[in-house]
């Protein structure tokens, strides 16, 4: 089954990606995991958080897999000993029964059939095992103060990511979909990222200045005329400011389970 990965990978998107560790983004996980277990960590990127879980699970098996390679060379730069590779979550080349933890993150809001690749997911976990997931949930995305321009950002990413047949509302969809996937035991969860310090603002407000403008969002954007690239530097604009206003708050809330056969 053939996707298209909405943001791409671009440099202001792989910098968020960058960002990213079991503290800030797998903490539902964290009490389960313990030396010795075997892990497949499902669109990885570039790592971050592979290798956070890999220090947690050592000496256990730890493989990385994206649908490319380009981030999977600077996932591979640490040399501690995970594996990564190129791999289809609608078909994964492990054998059934291969791990005991599944982890995907910020993986199924990109998928055609988010369901498919839960069954593919739930596959190779070991019985006794667990598939986690966590996704973000852009229509409940909240933010001060008011700008419209960034009213028409979040309008246009959500149509752009409905034009690849992907969800960016997935968070609330997590507990429907496991249960479609045939999980019997599921624990879900929430979990948010505020950004509301000068810091914090500067970091996300300029990612995001950036990528509605280089990244493939915006290309698609422009192609398939959702925006004008005059649309484009407007909300850029629109994130610059915010970003530099001393109110300015952004809440960005993600579901969570925790998925048994």
């Amino acid at each position: 089954m053939s996707d298209t990965y909405t943001h791409g990978h671009h440099d202001s998107v792989l910098r968020s990606h960058r960002n990213r560790t079991v503290e800030n983004s797998a903490a539902y996980l964290a009490p389960l995991l313990r030396p010795g277990l075997d892990l497949l960590d499902v669109g990885c990127g570039p790592g971050t958080i592979t290798h956070d879980l890999a220090a947690r699970v050592a000496p256990g098996r730890v493989r990385g897999i994206d649908i490319v390679e380009a981030p999977l060379v600077e996932a591979r730069a640490a040399g501690d000993g995970v594996e990564f590779a190129v791999d289809d979550v609608y078909g994964l080349a492990d054998p059934d029964d291969s791990y005991d933890v599944v982890h995907a993150h910020q993986v199924l809001q990109h998928l055609s059939d988010p369901v498919a690749a839960l069954r593919e997911m739930r596959r190779v976990a070991r019985p006794g095992g667990v598939v986690a997931a966590r996704d973000a949930d852009y229509a409940a995305f909240t933010w001060f103060p008011h700008d419209d321009r960034l009213d028409a950002w979040l309008a246009l990413y959500r149509g752009v990511a409905h034009g690849n047949r992907a969800e960016p509302d997935a968070g609330r969809r997590l507990l429907s979909w496991a249960r479609a996937a045939g999980f019997t035991e599921i624990t879900p969860s929430a979990s948010v990222w505020c950004y509301a310090t000068p810091e914090t603002r500067a970091w996300w407000g300029g990612l995001w200045a950036e990528r509605i403008l280089s990244s493939s969002i915006a290309g698609q954007a422009v192609e398939r005329g959702l925006a004008t690239r005059a649309d484009l530097e407007d909300m850029s604009a629109g994130w610059r400011a915010w970003a530099a206003n001393d109110d300015g708050w952004f809440l960005l809330p993600h579901g969570e389970i925790l998925a048994r056969a």
